[in-house]
């Protein structure tokens, strides 16, 4: 069965920088997504597509099928006092924040200075290159559970 859309997919892959260090892996067959539902970034989903059980394929994704570029408006330096006031700040710290039209960012601390924190909204794979080894465990179709809710479901279902 090929790769197309409303198929579920599942993978093991390796995924490395521009430098050839590992960012994240899954090798045990457990990473799996419906394809064509927006579930995994644009350019590998794209390189996936007529793939079948068995097939291995390295792919490269620049920045803007990935995460997008670097957005340098979305770093900003705010009072230490809009963070929990018992929280030890420190950098690399992730924080959720409310986006300028209410919708919940994720937040990561770049700097600490007295009573300013830098914090870069930017996603942290933003203007990366994305390098994936992939290996197509198995294609199959999806469950009428899984395309009404837009995303794999794992054995005996998904309660939510």
């Amino acid at each position: 069965m090929q790769i197309e859309a409303q198929k579920v997919v599942t993978l093991n892959y390796t995924l490395t920088d521009s430098s050839g260090k590992v960012i994240d892996q899954s090798n045990d067959g457990s990473f799996a997504y419906l394809h064509g539902a927006s579930n995994i970034i644009p350019g590998l989903e794209n390189a996936l597509a007529g793939k079948t059980s068995g097939d291995a394929l390295n792919v490269s994704v620049e920045p803007a099928e990935g995460y997008g570029e670097r957005d340098p408006a979305k770093t900003q330096s705010v009072p230490r006092e809009m963070f929990p006031e018992d929280a030890e700040i420190e950098v690399g710290m992730q924080f959720h924040a409310q986006g300028p039209n209410g919708e919940t960012l994720v937040v990561t601390v770049v700097s600490v200075e007295g009573e300013t924190v830098t914090v870069d909204g930017n996603h942290p794979l933003a203007g990366e290159q994305l390098n994936f080894a992939v290996e197509v465990v198995e294609v199959r179709e999806a469950s009428a559970e899984e395309l009404d809710h837009g995303h794999v479901h794992g054995a005996g279902g998904h309660d939510h």
